[in-house]
């Protein structure tokens, strides 16, 4: 599933803040039924952007270098 250009420039804040509004619209059950498929649609893509970044934080996270007193640096996490 590719991700729209504008959701892949969107921060891991500002997709959640979208997707948290598309639940709560479909939880209202006030969309009309396209509407709802339209927006349940765009939800799974916000979804998926926010793993990915997580994924990323997770993966810099894992690339700290652990010295004798502690973290000693951040190597660059390699995302390719």
């Amino acid at each position: 599933m590719s991700q729209a250009p504008e959701i892949a420039g969107l921060t891991f804040e500002q997709a959640l803040d979208e997707l948290e509004k598309i639940v709560s619209e479909l939880e209202s059950g006030r969309a009309e039924l396209e509407r709802s498929i339209q927006v349940y649609e765009r939800g799974a893509l916000l979804k998926a952007h926010c793993e990915a970044k997580l994924k990323e934080a997770q993966l810099r996270v894992e690339k700290i270098v652990m010295g004798a007193q502690g973290p000693q640096g951040v190597e660059p996490a390699d995302f390719s």
